[in-house]
């Protein structure tokens, strides 16, 4: 019996991993332009923060993993300004029983193209400005003072977001979207706000100008900005201009309310 407790604790080691092993992998990369990033992470968070330098400079941090070809494997490049860094975990280990996790920490320059994804964790990114596209499997999204063309879509999870936009689109199966379009904002195209299960919450500068598309499946709709509707402010869809119309402003739901607040 003993045998056989101990054969049992030493596969579950090898499967979860020991909660006090650690490790961590650090790189600068400096730039001469506008930085262009791309990251892809297998399972692990990513949170990034802007600074004055033109460089960009990333840490991975691990629990219950080393780093090394023999698990998180690390893998970087660089070409001119476009920098990619790949995260990749094991297929083997077993996520419910797991006490391992990666964390992925990122400082960039404020102006940046940036692609962010990650298989299964959350994401956050502040004070950048250019065109932020973020995408996580499972887990929320969190973004406050971005300026530009922003994308964020998440499978499962929240997202959270706060800026100046010209372009943008939000997306989750299964979350709210609370979104804050800052004064100055000001659409260069169609704006795309889908959400599968949750509530929508958008709030808009008083003077935004939009042609609005707006249902929900089960759930109301409140705006409170000038609109003249085509539909029943209060029903399940409502077409109309806002402030004389514009470009596109397309906000889908599934289940649950559509509010449009005035900052």
């Amino acid at each position: 019996m003993r045998k056989t407790n101990a054969a049992l604790c030493l596969v579950l080691l090898a499967v979860c991993g020991s909660p006090g092993l650690a490790d961590e992998w650090n790189k600068s990369f400096s730039v001469s332009g506008k930085a262009d990033l791309r990251v892809e992470v297998d399972d692990g968070e990513a949170i990034v923060h802007a600074w004055d330098r033109s460089q960009i400079e990333a840490r991975i941090t691990t629990q219950g993993w080393r780093i090394g070809p023999a698990e998180v494997r690390v893998t970087d490049h660089q070409a001119g300004d476009r920098v990619e860094i790949e995260v990749r975990v094991p297929r083997t280990h077993i996520t419910f029983l797991s006490s391992r996790s990666v964390h992925v920490e990122l400082q960039v320059p404020r102006a940046l193209r940036a692609t962010i994804h990650s298989g299964d964790g959350r994401i956050s990114i502040q004070d950048v400005k250019g065109e932020i596209h973020l995408s996580t499997s499972d887990g929320s999204v969190e973004a406050d003072s971005v300026d530009g063309d922003f994308e964020a879509k998440t499978g499962d999870g929240r997202i959270r977001a706060s800026g100046r936009w010209d372009r943008l689109i939000l997306e989750t199966s299964d979350g709210s979207i609370e979104a804050e379009a800052r004064a100055g904002s000001k659409m260069a195209g169609a704006w795309r706000i889908h959400r599968g299960d949750g509530s929508v919450t958008l709030r808009l500068p008083e003077n935004f100008a939009a042609d609005l598309d707006a249902h929900t499946g089960d759930g109301r709709i409140t705006v409170d900005l000038p609109v003249t509707a085509s539909g029943t402010i209060g029903g399940p869809d409502l077409r109309g201009k806002l402030n004389g119309g514009g470009q596109t402003l397309v906000v889908r739901t599934g289940d649950g309310p559509i509010h449009l607040h005035r900052l």
